[in-house]
């Protein structure tokens, strides 16, 4: 099982747009359709298919919010795939693509505290929860790296 991060284009964008979750999660993720309509109008949005093999079977999106933080805003696997180790692989890539980010010291991430496999998925991966949003809905949670400091004495 060969699991990657790969670009959305006209090839694979309607793939992707139909990946789904479980009825039970639809509450959890937004449509990759909208998604992917978001970051076409917004700056400093990056979108990545979950690619299996040579099939998309997830979608990725995040977000710069600034030069230092970036939010990951979207992150699913098709019910069709889920429960078989892609979610957890996707997330330690995208996690390693987001730390070439220069001058970046946080990486952020949102989610329902009623979910109950994300604080324990996302512990897994040094997400620490810092409380919830600014609505009261959501738990956010980051993983803090040291700054890129050159520290070159004279």
């Amino acid at each position: 099982m060969q699991i990657s991060l790969r670009e959305i284009n006209k090839s694979n964008y309607e793939a992707v747009c139909d990946l789904d979750v479980t009825e039970q999660q639809e509450d959890y993720v937004a449509c990759n359709m909208w998604s992917l309509v978001e970051s076409f109008y917004n700056s400093g949005h990056t979108c990545k298919a979950i690619y299996c093999n040579d099939e998309p079977v997830g979608f990725f999106m995040w977000v710069q919010e600034s030069p230092s933080k970036v939010s990951i805003w979207r992150f699913m696997v098709d019910k069709n795939y889920q429960n078989k180790g892609i979610g957890r692989l996707a997330m330690a890539q995208a996690i390693e693509v987001i730390k070439q980010t220069p001058d970046l010291e946080e990486i952020e991430i949102c989610y329902n505290p009623e979910n109950p496999v994300a604080k324990e998925f996302y512990s897994g991966f040094g997400f620490q929860e810092v409380g919830m949003d600014d609505d009261e809905e959501d738990m956010l949670a980051v993983i803090r790296l040291c700054p890129n400091k050159s520290d070159h004495g004279s």
